[in-house]
């Protein structure tokens, strides 16, 4: 895996905190201020955590020694004397060599730090033998932590605070469970018993957070002040100051936001612009026309790429889930992730998260067998479940297969038959892909009890209507014996999209060029009533036909038909006109006039029309 957008990640981050360091260490030594030296904690040990999870073991042991320093400090067993923030500021400097080495390309390994550690720990350790041995009795804190509700990711944050709270001591009960943290069902608020020796202020920097916006404690277990250190007899070399280009920057997600909708509003007025120059014949106004418009598209591509979130970002969660699931069903599962790099716009990456958890669960739950059903069918003992994320022709599929028994079609057919979701005389002429569609009906399951994992009727029904809501598809193969395979077809971003713009009943309407397979012509007499619907017959094939009356009203005419395609199955929609493709901005009408079947949004072009964008998906 290619570790260079981490290590980017860890460099900026890493700066932001080295300069908190400085900056409070320096307030530090004009004034003894509690906050300065929570926040002078904090950072040394978000530097060390970053450190050691990759791998930079010098600049880890480093900030590690820095670490027992700032713990005395905060204590009051160590004062803040000038010798002592000259050696700390010292330290500082050799992180910051660390960081620039790690920023080229090295791993710090090679910038001794002996000297600062050693001079550090005679510190730490000559405090600690004129400490009161009774200070040293661990006391327990209940701590209860409240998390902003606009927090995105309230379950990540929460476990990164037990993390750090469990680095202090010993965690004694967590309410609510940490399973239920763990998987984002709580409220925002959870409280933690802790057993430590390290203060009540190194437990509140541990939960400190900007996402945190209450933090309250039972009891008190502050301890007193000891007496001050004396000063480092090293030396001290004054620092060489250097300049250093800023290359990163963290900027508000609403911000980009802003600038997408800027970047949208130029598209569509360009749309206008063209349409005036088209109109008036001005030759001048077309040049000028044409490099904006390669300008605006440049923007548009370059804002496009910025919002794009790598798919580790939800990945990362799911080895956790399936190592829990495997246990609570007595399984053993070798869980293996692809193509985490591959990135998703946000706008598509928000929704994804619980639909692919649901499938997970799904493939330990239900796919993988138990160890001696595994040996006694000829398998390996452990199952796999392999999760893989790819580009292909432009969308983003993300596909999750597992080695297990595979989808049980008589199973299927009988839950199928049970719930009158089809007679059985008709079950026997089904095809396998057929019944495998019956998954996905509201309420359907198979499972045989229910469970805390399975077996509520709420599972795959949903992942398709939010994979769907994304302007997604999703497909399933299956093999009795060899295992399942669902394959979801994503588009990397549900802000831009090409469509064909058509007229029906002399309303403007556009479809996406991705449900789109042909437009043809069409011979009334070739139209047949079937039940309470109507088909034509196209090249030898009988397609149902959409009129869209609920949305346009009747038309009259049947000369011209776009047909459009989802998951092998086609129709057929009649339009008066059709316009040609363009590539038009999608805004969300949910927030508006909530939803409506076979709407996936609006655009507008040009001219100013608010003009419906067709999604396929939900009407066929």
């Amino acid at each position: 895996m290619d570790a260079t957008p981490y290590r980017t990640l860890f460099v900026a981050e890493s700066r932001e905190n080295h300069e908190n360091l400085v900056k409070n260490l320096l307030l530090l030594e004009e004034c003894s201020d509690d906050a300065a030296i929570d926040e002078i904690f904090r950072s040394a040990h978000t530097l060390k955590g970053m450190s050691a999870s990759m791998g930079f073991a010098e600049m880890e042991r480093l900030c590690h020694s820095m670490e027992d320093v700032f713990q005395l400090l905060r204590t009051g067993q160590l004062a803040p004397a000038p010798r002592l923030i000259d050696v700390l500021l010292a330290c500082t400097d050799r992180i910051e060599e660390m960081i620039d080495d790690i920023e080229s390309g090295g791993d710090s390994s090679g910038i001794s730090s002996v000297s600062l550690v050693r001079d550090l720990r005679e510190v730490a350790e000559g405090e600690a033998d004129d400490g009161d041995p009774a200070q040293e009795s661990c006391e327990e804190y209940v701590v209860t932590v409240t998390l902003d509700p606009a927090c995105s990711m309230q379950d990540v944050r929460a476990m990164l605070i037990l993390q750090n709270l469990e680095e202090l001591g010993e965690i004694r009960s967590v309410v609510p469970a940490v399973e239920a943290i763990e998987e984002g069902t709580f409220a925002g608020t959870f409280t933690v018993a802790l057993g430590t020796d390290a203060g009540r202020d190194a437990v509140r920097s541990a939960v400190s957070h900007s996402e945190v916006v209450g933090v309250a404690f039972r009891g008190d277990g502050e301890h007193g002040p000891a007496p001050e250190a004396g000063p480092s007899s090293d030396e001290i070399s004054p620092r060489t100051e250097k300049s250093r280009e800023v290359k990163n920057l963290r900027v508000d997600i609403h911000r980009l936001d802003q600038m997408m909708n800027l970047v949208e509003d130029l598209v569509i007025n360009g749309g206008r612009l063209k349409q005036v120059a088209k109109k008036y014949q001005i030759k001048e106004m077309d040049e000028a026309l044409a490099m904006v418009s390669r300008s605006v598209s440049d923007l548009q591509n370059l804002t496009m790429h910025i919002r794009m979130i790598p798919l580790n970002q939800i990945f990362n969660r799911f080895p956790r889930v399936v190592r829990d699931v495997a246990h609570h069903d007595g399984k053993e599962v070798n869980f293996t992730m692809e193509g985490g790099e591959t990135e998703l716009d946000r706008s598509v990456m928000d929704g994804l998260s619980d639909p692919l958890l649901h499938l997970i669960r799904n493939a330990v739950n239900h796919g993988i067998e138990t160890p001696d059903e595994r040996i006694a069918a000829g398998k390996p003992a452990k199952g796999n479940v392999v999760l893989t994320a790819w580009r292909e022709q432009g969308t983003v599929v993300i596909e999750l297969a597992d080695d297990g028994a595979g989808i049980d079609r008589e199973k299927v057919l009988g839950k199928a038959i049970e719930k009158d979701l089809i007679s059985p005389e008709y079950a026997e002429t089904l095809k396998d892909e057929e019944i495998v569609n019956f998954l996905f009906a509201p309420g359907f399951s198979t499972a045989a009890e229910v469970t805390d994992i399975s077996g509520r009727g709420v599972g795959l029904d949903v992942v398709k209507s939010t994979i769907e809501s994304l302007n997604g598809s999703i497909r399933v193969e299956t093999r009795p014996g060899d295992g399942t395979r669902f394959r979801l077809i994503l588009p990397p971003t549900m802000a831009i999209v090409e469509v064909m713009m058509v007229r029906i009943n002399r309303k403007r309407c556009a479809i996406p060029i991705s449900a789109v397979v042909e437009v043809a012509s069409a011979d009334p007499k070739n139209v047949h009533r079937i039940g309470d619907s109507e088909a034509i017959l196209l090249r030898d094939e009988v397609l149902q036909i959409y009129t869209l009356e609920e949305m346009f009203g009747r038309s009259d005419l049947l000369d011209i038909v776009v047909v459009v395609q989802y998951q092998g199955r086609k129709c057929c929609i009649p339009v008066d006109a059709v316009e040609g493709q363009q590539e038009v901005v999608v805004k969300p009408v949910g927030h508006v006039i909530g939803s409506c079947r076979g709407v996936g949004g609006v655009t507008i072009p040009g001219d100013g029309d608010v003009v419906p964008i067709l999604d396929v998906n939900t009407m066929i």
